[in-house]
């Protein structure tokens, strides 16, 4: 089973981004998001990918359904 996880980015570095969730840090890559995102940003990431951006609300609810279904502490 494969997850897309939301997560927060950190840092930019041309087209690779910093993303954190948990005090787990993972770099992605950007291309298949449309308009450029920011630090402080939140993105749905599968498979080393952002695939999609959230805004702060959504990721934010997301992340408590994980921390729930999953018993973990990601906030």
């Amino acid at each position: 089973m494969c997850l897309a996880v939301p997560m927060e980015i950190t840092a930019i570095h041309d087209k690779i981004a910093d993303v954190e969730i948990g005090g787990v840090t993972r770099q992605v890559r950007l291309e298949l998001i449309d308009a450029a995102p920011a630090v402080g940003d939140y993105v749905i990431v599968h498979a080393g990918f952002a695939i999609r951006r959230l805004d702060r609300e959504d990721a934010i609810e997301t992340i408590k359904l994980f921390q729930e279904g999953l018993n973990l502490e990601l906030l």
